[in-house]
Parts: structure tokens; sequence; C-alpha cells
């Protein structure tokens, strides 16, 4: 008892110590874009001059919206296309399915220096020119596979059956799909997204050889300023996108949680309908929940 109270304490304190290792240096960047003193050791009073100054630098501000939309067109995207994938791969026979997550999971263990010169050598060898088309390209190269990732498990909890049924019904294909399929993996659907907007908006390495010249992204504003020294208005865009990215994430889990309370409602509904050998699953349904409430 008292070595199991002894290994939780040591774990929990382990725990926050992580969590300050990944969260002080956030921490410190936010202070940073509320201080007066461009210095980083002294603090020298309040300010909001850094966001200002932001929003009137025509640098910055278009390196933020190059990476806003190169962020969002690439994660659109590669949703689509790795939805599709992932349908198409769910209904592989076993050995070629292997064999496609195998390949699948190669950009994402590759280093990103490796996919980034291959990228680049591909369109200087068929003669396109780097900028603005090939970041997105690349963004959406490297987005495909988490959105594959993310979408795969959601297709192998749905039942089949449904789909089947709705096309017996006289259901289309498509309107079986958006009506019956898509609603299952729709959860998969969204952490694909974000998954993929976030991967955008972090990526350097291969958006530093992709991007060609007269065009930046945050990352390689921010690795062009190291040199010179950055900016405290740099603080003020960083905490704009953590505060920005935090809000997202908090909204997907809070619409996650309710979905998927939404799911574990509709199982007990089943569930009881079958064990009270129920002709009429909505009745039934219907009952449960009044007596929930």
């Amino acid at each position: 008892m008292i070595f199991s109270k002894i290994r939780r304490v040591l774990g929990d304190i382990y725990l926050v110590f992580v969590l300050i290792f990944l969260y002080a240096p956030i921490a410190t960047l936010v202070i940073l874009s509320f201080n007066t003193s461009k210095s980083r050791n002294r603090w020298g009073g309040f300010t909001l001059d850094w966001y200002s100054e932001l929003f009137k630098s025509a640098t910055i501000m278009s390196a933020f919206r190059n990476t806003l939309v190169i962020a969002f067109l690439s994660a659109l995207i590669a949703t689509i296309i790795g939805t599709v994938a992932a349908i198409g791969i769910n209904n592989m026979r076993k050995v070629p399915k292997t064999v496609v997550m195998a390949i699948n999971n190669i950009p994402m263990l590759n280093a990103d220096i490796v996919t980034g010169i291959s990228l680049m050598l591909g369109f200087i060898a068929f003669g396109i020119s780097l900028g603005f088309k090939t970041i997105l390209i690349s963004h959406i190269t490297f987005n495909i596979p988490y959105v594959l990732l993310s979408v795969m498990p959601k297709l192998k909890q749905m039942e089949r059956v449904t789909y089947e049924a709705a096309l017996d019904l006289g259901a289309t294909p498509l309107t079986a799909f958006f009506r019956v399929v898509f609603p299952d993996i729709f959860p998969g659907v969204i952490s694909g997204f974000l998954l993929a907007f976030t991967m955008s908006l972090d990526d350097f390495i291969i958006t530093h050889f992709t991007k060609g010249a007269g065009i930046n992204t945050i990352s390689t504003l921010v690795y062009s300023e190291v040199r010179r020294g950055i900016k405290p208005s740099l603080y003020a865009l960083s905490t704009i996108i953590f505060g920005t990215v935090l809000i997202l994430l908090i909204v997907s889990n809070i619409a996650q949680n309710k979905i998927n309370k939404k799911i574990r409602g509709n199982k007990r509904e089943k569930e009881i309908c079958k064990y009270n050998d129920c002709d009429e699953p909505a009745l039934c349904g219907g009952i449960v929940r009044m007596r929930q409430k």
C-alpha cells in the first residue's frame, strides 16, 4: 500500500515536470508578447503595442495570410482525398490493405528533410517553379497520411449492414454515403482535418525547401528573423496562433464528447430494445429517454 502511494506520488511529480517542460516556453512567449521592453531578461511593463505593430507590418501579415490560406486549403483538400482513400482502402482485401497502410506510414516515419528535398527535386524535374502552389501541393502530400489514420478507425467501427440496408431501401450510393456512412465517420474526418491544419501551421522544413523566392510563411519568416534578432511582434503573432489552435481544440473536444454521448445513448437504446425483443426501436428508445428524464 505504501509503495503504491509512493509510486503514484512520483508519477504525479513526473507528470508535473513534463507539463512544465512542455508549456513553460509557451507561457514565456505569451508573457514576452505583453512586455514593453525588447529585452527577454527584463520586464518593462504591460503593453499591447506589439500587437498593434503586428497588424501594421505588411511582411508579417503577408506571411500570416499565406500560412492560414495554405493550412486551410491543404487540410481541406487532404481531408477530402484522405477520406475517399480511406473508404477505398477499407474495402480492400487483407493483404493489399496491409501493404497500402504500410506505404501510408512511410511519409510519417521518414525525416522531413528527406521529404522536403525529394519534393523540391520532383518539382524541379517536372519544370514547376517553386512558389505558393508547390508549398500547397507539398502540404497536401504530407497531410493525407494523417487524415487516413484518423478516418480508418471510424470506418472499422461502422456497421456495414446499415449502408447495405440503405441501398436495399432504394437510396443511391451517394445518398447512402452522406446519410449513413458520413455521420458515423464524421468525428474522424474532423479530427483528421484539425490534425492536418495544425501540422501545416507547424511545418518549416518542407516549406523551406519548396517555397521558392518571394513568399514566406510564419515559420520561414521567423527563421529568417532569427539571424537579425526576433521582433517582439512575432511573439504576439505566435500568441495569437497558439490561442486560436487552443480554442479550436477545445471546441472540437466538446463537440466530440457530445457526439460520443449521443452514440452511447443510441447503443444503449438498441441494447434495451434487443433485450426486450422489441419490434419498434424508435418507440422503445423514446420510452427509455422519458424514463431517464
